[in-house]
């Protein structure tokens, strides 16, 4: 699929779009991917690179090193469980399951499953302010929860010129800004968290152009590693993992 096609779809899914993303990029290195993992969630923790991937019986949480993107450590979720998106918080992993409605805490250096709570209707993205848990289930709505306790505290509706931005999935949160993979779009939106407005996107058409194995291989993951001031992103099975550097 073409650059110029793929940028067509994403202005039909956003409504009114930005005449140019103003986020520029390069690519600091690549990492190799699995290509089985259908990646819902990514994050940096650890001086490790986080995954959770989905699919029904076929979904995992994994620890993949940053030097060479291999899978150090995997944890197979139950059959019965779509798996989505994932975080850190403090020594713990959060992950979300896709249409049942129910989250697992996880020893984050062990995998093992400490604890699980429950949410209302699908869980798509998952990241963390410091305060919050921060979930995405697909609409243009984000749901605020408390670490502690996973009840709900809060909601904030995305718009951009004023207008929902629906089918919002993998989340991060990078200096003081939530980021969000629009699903079937190659934009990531930099998202205001106290207004809900988009201030502006990154374009990746050009990588999403790359990896476009099928329908299904959209981009999905994005990770902010703090210490290098690197975004990671990649796709679902796609076979790279690429490193950029952000630039206004």
């Amino acid at each position: 699929m073409s650059v110029r096609l793929l940028l067509m779809l994403a202005l039909a899914l956003l409504g009114s779009a930005p005449a140019r993303a103003e986020i520029q990029w390069e690519i600091v290195r690549t990492l190799p991917h699995d290509t089985s993992a259908f990646t819902q969630g990514l994050f940096v923790a650890d001086g490790l690179l986080y995954e959770s991937t989905g699919l029904t019986g076929r979904s995992e949480l994994r620890a993949l090193s940053l030097t060479d993107g291999k899978v150090l450590r995997r944890k197979a979720l139950d059959r019965r469980y779509f798996g989505e998106g994932s975080t850190a918080w403090g020594d713990k992993m959060f992950s979300l399951t896709w249409q049942h409605g129910v989250g697992f805490i996880w020893d984050r250096r062990t995998f093992r499953q400490i604890g699980s709570f429950r949410y209302a209707g699908e869980g798509w993205g998952l990241t963390a302010d410091g305060k919050r848990l921060i979930l995405s289930d697909g609409s243009a709505k984000l749901r605020f929860l408390d670490p502690e306790t996973q009840k709900q505290t809060g909601m904030l509706t995305v718009t951009w010129q004023g207008q929902p931005v629906r089918n919002l999935n993998e989340l991060e949160w990078a200096d003081g800004a939530l980021y969000a993979n629009v699903w079937y779009s190659p934009m990531i939106a930099r998202i205001d968290p106290r207004s809900g407005a988009v201030t502006d996107w990154i374009n990746l058409a050009p990588l999403v152009a790359r990896n476009n194995l099928d329908s299904e291989s959209v981009l999905n993951g994005i990770a902010w590693d703090a210490k290098t001031r690197l975004l990671y992103v990649t796709g679902k099975n796609w076979p790279r993992i690429y490193a950029l550097r952000l630039r206004n």
